[in-house]
């Protein structure tokens, strides 16, 4: 087990205040995500109608993983770019004459 201190903060989404255990130092953060979370199911009510809340937090889950998704497929081709960019730069210097 961590012995990482926890406080509990206070979030609200969609009206309705909950109480959540957040490791200490990271509030702000979790206070920055509660309100997009909040901002995201606010404007998905409006533009779909929709009001149930669980339908309007799976849509927000989904939504929100597959933003994830998006990231770490961008991220895993920049570390592929990255390496074959490596590997052309070892190559052209191997290829060029050394000039000391």
């Amino acid at each position: 087990m961590s012995n990482k201190e926890y406080t509990i903060v206070e979030v609200e989404i969609l009206g309705k205040l909950t109480r959540v255990n957040c490791p200490s130092g990271q509030e702000k953060s979790l206070q920055a995500a509660a309100d997009e979370l909040n901002q995201r199911l606010n404007k998905m009510t409006e533009r779909t109608k929709v009001s149930n809340i669980e339908q309007l937090l799976i849509i927000a889950a989904l939504n929100a993983c597959y933003e994830l998704n998006e990231l770490q497929q961008q991220v895993h081709n920049s570390a592929q770019i990255n390496e074959r960019l490596e590997h052309l730069t070892l190559t052209l210097e191997q290829a060029l004459p050394n000039k000391s």
